[in-house]
């Protein structure tokens, strides 16, 4: 069978089958340029853009991504033969699907083939604001310190070669002395990665790179560009084959990278621009002065959520986040962890209920048409537990407070690492930069029942509390006596 293949040339019959993007695609200016053109990025600030661009004709804010890596390959010869097009699919708990053709990416360039057409897009006056979704390692800062890695190679090389751009801070760097040499404003820098205070944190990088290559344009920099922190929200799966499958059976479309995701979406912005930016707060985005209570609420209450789940979750078999919300064991767990530890340390937020919020994020996690793997919730833990987890241990450590839920977590995660199965023997797949580095002094349980807890800059100071180093090895024992976790979870939850 032939089917209809996504381009700018088939959207008028692709129109009559599903929502296609009723603009002019070809007036459209490009205000954003993106790097790192990933699945989240397609779900929510392109998505975000295309509305208002169908709603509100803000034709000067369109984006064109760039992929500045060799992976980035892929989904630039999928844009190439799509004309940047692609599909968002919707996926909402009660099955229905919104399919929806998103037309805000209007270019692509790979970086690694043309470094310089990269560089003059982002110098290019109609540019107003560089954004990011780069994930937390192209920050390039150690995680034992927070300070910049002048130690990678790429980052050498760069110093020594400023017209030979390799990571984004040599992009970034090159592009904004274009823009002061001639003159031109300079363009804000948009993280919109899920890290905290990321505007600070991309900030705090780029002058630290900067002021090595070229201290003049460092000072510019500290003057003239602004680096808004962001709060970003939507959970937007790996697409897979089932995706592609769906626009081909039930449309006859031919979309080779199509999107899914969940309906809830939220962004949340430090009103903090260099020069302009779009009107978004017209669909619902929150500009605020100070966005760290909106990012603390997020990332102890969702992200933490998501770990709580996914932890013991792998361990017990579950293998995906909404099998985790269908067992009631779990899903009390994570809503008592919520209700009990993280919720008392985060204060009162304006414009939020937080009880509503609970609520909404136990109905996401249950979406049964949002697939999310543990093995990808989990990936990475032993960068995302210091930032989600293990502040609200110390904070309720220090307030006399709760702290059950969250060292239940660390215990079966100290089981995780070392014996990765789970409790039918079946290798759970570990995702994790220091997944070696953590088998290995999770191993030495028997031995020195702490030793988990012994790297300094994940675990930090909870080893100074004899009530956590108490509740610890207590509930470590009883899982390795018993790996069954979900009759631990019922033990300490006292769950029915």
């Amino acid at each position: 069978m032939d089917f209809l293949r996504l381009n700018q040339s088939n959207l008028p019959d692709i129109a009559a089958r599903l929502s296609c993007p009723r603009y002019d695609r070809d007036a459209v200016k490009t205000g954003i340029v993106h790097i790192g053109v990933g699945g989240f990025h397609r779900s929510h600030q392109a998505y975000y853009i295309h509305q208002l661009l169908e709603k509100h004709k803000a034709v000067n804010w369109g984006i064109c991504g760039i992929g500045l890596r060799e992976a980035d390959r892929k989904i630039n010869d999928t844009l190439e033969v799509q004309n940047c097009l692609y599909t968002l699919l919707t996926q909402h708990p009660n099955g229905t699907v919104d399919s929806q053709v998103i037309g805000s990416l209007t270019a692509f360039i790979l970086a690694v083939d043309h470094p310089a057409m990269a560089i003059d897009k982002m110098a290019h006056p109609d540019t107003r604001i560089v954004s990011l979704t780069i994930t937390e390692g192209g920050y390039n800062f150690n995680p034992s310190t927070g300070e910049f890695d002048f130690d990678n190679p790429a980052i050498q090389h760069e110093l020594e070669h400023p017209d030979q751009p390799k990571t984004v801070f040599g992009f970034l760097a090159a592009a904004l002395q274009k823009r002061r040499e001639k003159g031109l404003p300079a363009f804000t820098i948009l993280s919109c990665d899920n890290i905290q205070h990321n505007g600070a944190v991309a900030r705090k990088m780029l002058l630290a790179f900067v002021q090595k290559q070229n201290a003049s344009l460092a000072e510019w920099i500290e003057m003239e560009v602004r680096f808004p922190n962001t709060m970003v929200d939507r959970i937007t799966p790996v697409t897979t084959a089932t995706e592609i499958r769906y626009l081909k059976e039930k449309y006859n479309i031919q979309d080779d990278w199509p999107v899914v995701c969940e309906p809830f979406i939220q962004w949340v912005i430090e009103d903090n621009f260099s020069n302009g930016r779009p009107p978004l707060e017209k669909l619902g985005v929150q500009f605020v002065p100070d966005v760290t209570p909106y990012e603390k609420m997020k990332i102890r209450l969702l992200n933490a959520g998501h770990s709580v789940l996914g932890i013991p979750g792998a361990i017990h078999g579950h293998p995906t986040i909404d099998a985790c919300m269908q067992d009631s064991v779990f899903a009390t767990f994570m809503r008592k962890f919520m209700d009990k530890e993280a919720t008392p340390v985060l204060g009162a937020i304006q414009g939020i209920d937080l009880a509503a919020y609970k609520d909404s994020l136990e109905e996401r996690f249950a979406n049964p048409n949002i697939k999310d793997a543990l093995s990808r919730i989990c990936s990475e833990s032993s960068a995302k537990l210091p930032k989600f987890l293990i502040p609200t241990l110390l904070e309720n450590l220090a307030n006399e407070g709760s702290i059950k839920y969250g060292t239940f977590i660390l215990a079966a995660w100290c089981y995780y690492s070392d014996r990765g199965v789970d409790i039918s023997n079946t290798p759970i797949k570990i995702i994790d930069e220091r997944k070696e580095e953590l088998h290995q002094h999770a191993k030495r349980y028997k031995q020195d029942n702490l030793s988990f807890l012994r790297i300094s800059d994940i675990f930090g100071r909870l080893l100074e509390h004899e009530r956590f180093q108490k509740e610890y090895t207590k509930v470590l024992a009883a899982i390795y006596a018993e790996p069954d976790v979900r009759k631990h979870m019922k033990e300490i939850g006292q769950i029915d």
